[in-house]
């Protein structure tokens, strides 16, 4: 049996995301049973969801409506082909919606003090989902937790082109193709802006987390030039500028297990440089305990679970990416040349702490900052991440009327989940570290 047809053998009987079998067996007469691709979920009063991408990855995972948060995903998985489903989440939502207007007259909570579910939450028409609508039994009555239940389509299901996932030109083993993507939506109106909850799972094990917002400017928020754009004719009609901060709450449950640990990537020039341009030194910082973070240029945190290893030995992770760029200075160039905020907080798991303002409701602190200066001394092992991304709206003539749909969010992204990537393509099964002969080059790698 040939090199490449022993490891195609080998897939079917090693668990490569989550063991560590690295040498094909010699000889596969029977191959084992195919891997179960969806996870046996428990979703309590929610519902089950599944979709197979491009890439033979397979997503699984819950989905409910709570009268506050909105659209609530659980128990979410994913299995890499022919592989079974490893955990990824223990739940994933909005946790706060702050919306500050720049004139100082206004500030609301769009969460605790409106909800995006109950009656918040708009029943679709097939000008918003092109896709499957799904229906969920929602009270129809003040805050949506009482009244009477209608049973309404308010989730869209989508398998989207995700455009070009790889393109390699290289004369051996040349390789492109494009992807699917998989998104789930919801929209909630909440005052004069509708708001879209969408998370998109992508066919390389990637989770796109977005909030969009469209509707109408508020008719009652209108003020000077300072503080506002003119949105009429001359000068005139100033609609106040405002921001939009979204936090999301992230309960991992990586690998299935508790025993999570959270670490803080930082890469920083050194001052010196080498032949051709300056020499960027980086590593990983272990967060032993429930804190805050801020974002600067060329960091990232990533999840990750120490216990469950892929086929080369690394531990399995997920990377937290705020989608922002580093700032820079052209090396050609280069010569002439703390306050209660965050971006990113950790903390324990938590049932009571789940908005990340105005807990207090709920009687156990009162947001994200009491959380983490309540437990600086726990070890950080069963790990929620709140991912704060704002965005600063300040109208255009162009939002009249209604507004176009604008969007802030995050991506989770895989980091060493499986030794290489889900959908190896023809010619590259053998590619993983520095290739013995360089694609075939004849040049031997580097000791």
């Amino acid at each position: 049996m040939s090199r490449r047809a022993r490891i195609a053998a080998a897939t079917l009987v090693c668990l490569l995301a989550l063991t560590g079998c690295t040498d094909p067996p010699q000889d596969a007469a029977t191959p084992a049973p195919a891997a179960t691709a969806v996870a046996d979920l428990d979703c309590g009063d929610g519902q089950e969801l599944a979709q197979t991408l491009s890439s033979g990855a397979t997503w699984s995972m819950c989905w409910s409506v709570d009268p506050a948060l909105g659209l609530v995903l659980s128990d979410v998985h994913i299995a890499p082909p022919g592989e079974e489903p490893v955990s990824l989440l223990s739940s994933l939502s909005i946790s706060q919606l702050e919306v500050p207007y720049d004139s100082g007259q206004r500030l609301t909570s769009d969460i605790t003090s409106a909800g995006f579910g109950g009656v918040n939450m708009k029943t679709l028409v097939e000008e918003s989902c092109t896709g499957e609508r799904l229906s969920a039994d929602i009270p129809d009555v003040g805050d949506g937790t009482y009244g009477k239940t209608r049973t309404r389509e308010v989730l869209c299901a989508e398998t989207v082109d995700g455009g070009l996932a790889y393109h390699s030109s290289d004369l051996i083993a040349p390789a492109a193709d494009r992807r699917t993507d998989w998104q789930l939506s919801s929209i909630s109106r909440v005052g004069w802006y509708e708001y879209v909850t969408q998370y998109v799972f992508g066919a390389d094990g990637s989770i796109r987390v977005r909030l969009g917002a469209t509707g109408d400017l508020s008719p009652v928020d209108y003020t000077d030039e300072e503080h506002g754009s003119a949105v009429g004719q001359g000068d005139h009609d100033h609609a106040a500028s405002h921001s939009h901060n979204a936090v999301w709450r992230v309960d991992w449950a990586l690998g299935g297990e508790t025993g999570m640990a959270v670490e803080q990537y930082d890469a920083d020039a050194t001052g010196e440089s080498g032949p051709e341009s300056p020499i960027v030194e980086g590593a990983l910082t272990p967060l032993p305990n429930p804190t805050t973070a801020e974002w600067v240029d060329r960091r990232w945190w990533r999840v990750l679970a120490p216990g469950v290893q892929n086929a080369d030995g690394h531990p399995i992770s997920y990377q937290i990416d705020l989608e922002r760029s580093d700032s820079f200075t052209f090396v050609e160039d280069h010569e002439h040349g703390e306050d209660a905020g965050y971006d990113v907080a950790f903390t324990n798991a938590d049932e009571c702490e789940l908005f990340a303002t105005r807990n207090a409701i709920r009687g156990c602190g009162d947001g994200v900052i009491d959380f983490v200066s309540r437990s600086r001394d726990e070890a950080l092992d069963d790990v929620v991440a709140w991912v704060a991304i704002g965005f600063h709206h300040v109208p255009r003539d162009e939002d009249q009327s209604p507004m176009e749909l604008h969007w802030q969010g995050f991506t989770l992204l895989p980091r060493d989940l499986t030794a290489q990537r889900f959908d190896v393509p023809d010619g590259r099964e053998e590619v993983n570290g520095v290739p013995d002969d360089k694609w075939g080059t004849g040049e031997e790698p580097e000791e």
